[in-house]
């Protein structure tokens, strides 16, 4: 097979792939099928719904399924070396090593019902200079093609740390004694089995897809050069991001030159930092149609 073949066979398998995960991670009505911690007494600890504590438990729960995905493909997985390196996991074709994916795992919960964003990696060193393997596991243009898996769910309506419980479940029958003496003072709620307890998440959507495909013009978060994803969640679960007409040679360029790239505008010198300005520094203002405004930074007035 070339190089296309593959990326196509990749993007299928991980389109079915995506379709599975919703039945693997919840109940018939929605909700999280983990439900806490387990002790050895069967002492069921709540967890908080905070999102850097579900994002693990997530990627921990969804690990196995991304293990029998890549096998069932054809592929083996490399985990990034380190907590800040790009990306989560390098999938290596088995029988061809010189193909490569990266997928990045992202979570993140809704808000207002129609929105959710995430960050995409970063647009410094590893992404501008492409040949290098600072802080990524292997060279940028190494990777056949650069992938996002993303979750979304909705938080259960209680308090993060306050609402945090512990259960005893009659459908584990307890062994060892009614367990208050290895927890404290702390209260124990007895319900009659697992389903009696409420999830901290529930409603997930799930997609994948080309990170180029769900990218905005927005820097990510704050200070740290890291590309915004597009907030829309059925844009985001369609790839219609802001590049996404214009296609991934327009975001590479865009995102290697951004806050860099500096342009003339009312006789002040400003940095390129919107897609309206970048196709006018390149002359391409012919391509202002394909741009997918919906994601992007408004379009100034004139």
């Amino acid at each position: 097979m070339n190089k296309k073949q593959y990326i196509e066979e990749f993007e299928k398998s991980l389109a079915g792939f995506v379709d599975e995960l919703q039945k693997y991670v919840s109940t018939e009505t929605g909700e999280w099928t983990i439900k806490g911690f387990i002790d050895v007494y069967k002492n069921i600890y709540t967890i908080s719904s905070d999102t850097k504590i579900v994002s693990k438990i997530l990627e921990i729960h969804i690990f196995p399924e991304i293990l029998r995905f890549a096998d069932n493909s054809g592929y083996k997985i490399i985990l990034a070396e380190h907590q800040n390196w790009y990306p989560d996991l390098t999938f290596v074709h088995k029988e061809n090593d010189e193909i490569k994916f990266a997928l990045d795992l992202k979570t993140t919960f809704r808000r207002n019902n129609k929105s959710a964003g995430f960050t995409l990696g970063s647009h410094g060193a590893y992404f501008k200079e492409r040949d290098k393997d600072k802080n990524i596991q292997f060279p940028y243009n190494q990777y056949s093609g650069h992938y996002c898996l993303g979750i979304i769910y909705t938080r259960a309506d209680f308090d993060d740390l306050a609402e945090t419980e512990i259960f005893q479940v009659n459908e584990l029958e307890e062994e060892y004694g009614n367990g208050n003496d290895p927890i404290g003072e702390r209260e124990v709620t007895k319900v009659e089995n697992l389903k009696s307890i409420t999830s901290v998440i529930k409603d997930f959507d799930f997609f994948a897809a080309p990170k180029w495909k769900i990218a905005s013009d927005s820097q990510g978060s704050g200070n740290t050069a890291n590309i915004g994803s597009i907030k829309d969640i059925e844009d985001l679960k369609n790839g219609n991001g802001v590049f996404s007409k214009l296609g991934e040679d327009w975001f590479d360029e865009y995102w290697m030159n951004y806050g860099t790239a500096t342009m003339i505008k009312d006789g002040k010198t400003v940095k390129v930092t919107n897609i309206w300005d970048f196709l006018e520094f390149k002359g391409r203002t012919d391509l202002v149609d394909k741009v997918v405004a919906k994601g992007a930074k408004r379009k100034p007035k004139k």
